[in-house]
């Protein structure tokens, strides 16, 4: 599959201009943006190069880290009961019913954040390689995501 948009010109979090509502969005979930400088390696990043971290309740991230990583990430320690979360240290999921329920709460938070949107972030994820069965985020989203659902409803969670 050919991406829509190049990785290069995903969303990246400079492109939000600035960090108080992605900072306020985590807030809300009991997690801390912490913002890693220019260069320096992003601690906590399972991918490694511009790809978030998590550490804890800390979510990772620098100025060229794809805005659909920083929501990744964090959706990942949402999802996780809070007696988890304390534990997680770069790789934060252990079922693939928690990386689902991951990329389906990344999509739904994603109009949180001016400038974003469930439109933007799903060509995103779809540019940067996410794998779904029926070839997109969004058919994968719209048709085939009940259990997904379920175990955010389960979660009192969007």
């Amino acid at each position: 599959m050919t991406p829509s948009i190049p990785t290069a010109q995903v969303l990246r979090l400079a492109d939000l201009g600035d960090d108080a509502p992605a900072a306020a969005l985590l807030a809300r979930y009991g997690l801390a943006l912490q913002r890693v400088p220019d260069g320096e390696p992003i601690p906590g990043s399972f991918w490694g190069d511009e790809e978030a971290g998590v550490i804890g309740n800390h979510v990772y991230v620098r100025a060229d880290t794809p805005v659909h990583s920083l929501l990744h990430e964090a959706c990942h320690l949402i999802v996780l009961p809070p007696e988890r979360r304390a534990a997680v240290h770069t790789d934060a999921t252990d079922s693939v019913e928690e990386e689902d329920a991951t990329c389906y709460l990344q999509i739904m938070l994603a109009n949180e954040l001016p400038g974003v949107g469930r439109d933007r972030l799903m060509a995103d994820m779809d540019a940067w390689g996410y794998s779904f069965r029926l070839g997109s985020a969004r058919a994968w989203f719209e048709q085939d995501a009940a259990e997904a659902r379920a175990f955010l409803a389960a979660r009192n969670l969007p």
